[in-house]
């Protein structure tokens, strides 16, 4: 999907917007953009930091819903209901910073040689638990091939070398990742 900069700073605003009615129980004020790529169905992830630590990221790997609305949902998700955390409080919202992933179709992986560190995130699916881990997990963690995969199993429950076994289907996926620090110079 190609985003315009002017879609990615909207996604951007209906994220902080989404976020912010949430935290302060307020009505959220609906996006009426009339960008074409805003309406496709696509899968995102919203990711918080607060301070430069993690502090939220939730999404959809698969399309349910048009761009705009999957933003708008996944971000009060990742600020109010990602398990890892506390809710976002209201005094944290003006500290966080947004980051978006826009996902691409997942694609089965029929040789993990396929896999590109930094290029395409992973799901491992063994039917009855999934993990995913994004693009940037693994460039952020230094990780070689072998130790992302790895890392995706642990993600969802599995012992570090379940990518190994017939029954484990791995996807990849690429991802439009971007942040209101790169495109408004936000430094939180």
């Amino acid at each position: 999907m190609k985003l315009s900069t002017d879609d990615k700073k909207e996604l951007l605003r209906i994220a902080r917007n989404s976020i912010d009615a949430a935290v302060k129980s307020k009505p959220i004020v609906p996006s009426a953009s009339a960008s074409e790529a805003m309406n496709e169905l696509c899968g995102a992830f919203v990711t918080l930091h607060l301070l430069g630590e993690l502090r939220g990221c939730i999404g959809y790997i698969e399309a349910r819903f048009p761009l705009r609305e999957t933003v708008e949902e996944v971000a009060q998700k990742a600020a109010l209901e990602d398990p890892r955390f506390p809710p976002l409080s209201p005094k944290e919202v003006g500290n966080v910073e947004i980051e978006i992933s826009v996902l691409s179709p997942l694609k089965k992986v029929s040789d993990v040689n396929e896999i590109v560190v930094g290029t395409h995130g992973l799901v491992i699916d063994a039917g009855y638990t999934r993990g995913l881990l994004l693009p940037q997990v693994a460039t952020e963690w230094g990780w070689g091939r072998e130790q992302f995969l790895s890392q995706t199993c642990r993600k969802a429950g599995l012992p570090s070398d379940a990518w190994k076994q017939k029954k484990v289907t791995i996807y990849s996926f690429t991802s439009a990742v971007f942040s209101e620090a790169e495109l408004f110079r936000v430094k939180h």
